[in-house]
């Protein structure tokens, strides 16, 4: 397994930043933990923005490593990132400030996110890296946790899922023989829960693509369901766009600049 290479002194700013987030963030409870199964498993969660990735970091297990964006543990690639994801749909008049911001935070997020168990993806042809890492992973007991919505809207609850994650399985039964379980989960923040839902496990008899749609649907279907049956909240989407634009888990509208396409 890689292990990261980090300073004492990083380490170190790491634990009490981890501190002061949690203490900010407050508690969340985590329900459905039991579904995990006693072999390795991949965690396919929404997002919610930056809330996934913290719920992942301060309340999973300490064996779930979590599938983050390369960008934002490289030192050079993170102000334009940081602005681009965050911030660039805000007004353009405000882009100055924010870009700011982005070189600002860059030292911090670098620290957190190289700190915390995290593992980069990349869409490009390191992607080969974050699949052999994650391969290594999973072979040494650990599971992974990955947010793989994409920016076109499905539902109220999610946005579209990216399909690729799913190969990992593949990759994973060539090297030992054994089939991948993926597990839903259902971050909701405004609840201050998390709820884990019922695996479902790969099948690599089924060609390729097709097991990618199939594995993805279900998931989908699965985390739709578990939010929908509780009771009434807002649901933080994806996307960073003013909260008065948010759903609830309840919501059938669609707001005019988030159409829905499945």
């Amino acid at each position: 397994m890689k292990v990261k290479k980090t300073s004492r002194l990083s380490r170190f700013i790491f634990k009490i930043l981890r501190s002061l987030v949690h203490f900010f963030y407050g508690n969340v409870q985590i329900e459905g933990l039991e579904n995990l199964p006693d072999h390795n498993a991949v965690i396919v969660a929404n997002h919610a923005q930056t809330n996934g990735p913290i719920i992942g970091e301060l309340f999973l297990p300490a064996n779930v490593y979590i599938w983050c964006a390369g960008q934002m543990m490289n030192l050079k690639e993170i102000p334009t990132y940081a602005f681009n994801d965050f911030w660039s749909h805000k007004l353009k008049w405000t882009h100055p400030f924010f870009k700011l911001m982005a070189h600002l935070i860059t030292p911090l997020a670098f620290c957190l996110f190289n700190n915390a168990r995290t593992i980069p993806v990349y869409r490009d042809k390191r992607i080969i890296s974050t699949f052999r890492e994650s391969l290594d992973m999973l072979k040494d007991g650990r599971n992974l946790l990955i947010f793989p919505e994409k920016d076109e809207k499905c539902n109220n609850i999610l946005y579209e899922f990216q399909e690729n994650f799913v190969d990992v399985a593949r990759l994973y039964y060539r090297k030992t023989g054994q089939e991948l379980t993926f597990v839903p989960m259902y971050i909701a923040p405004t609840l201050k829960k998390a709820y884990i839902g019922q695996g479902i496990k790969y099948d690599s008899k089924n060609e390729v693509t097709q097991e990618r749609k199939r594995i993805v649907a279900i998931l989908t279907d699965s985390i739709t369901h578990i939010a929908r049956s509780l009771p009434l909240h807002t649901v933080v989407p994806y996307r960073n766009f003013p909260r008065k634009y948010y759903l609830t888990n309840k919501d059938v509208t669609e707001v005019p600049h988030e159409k829905a396409r499945c």
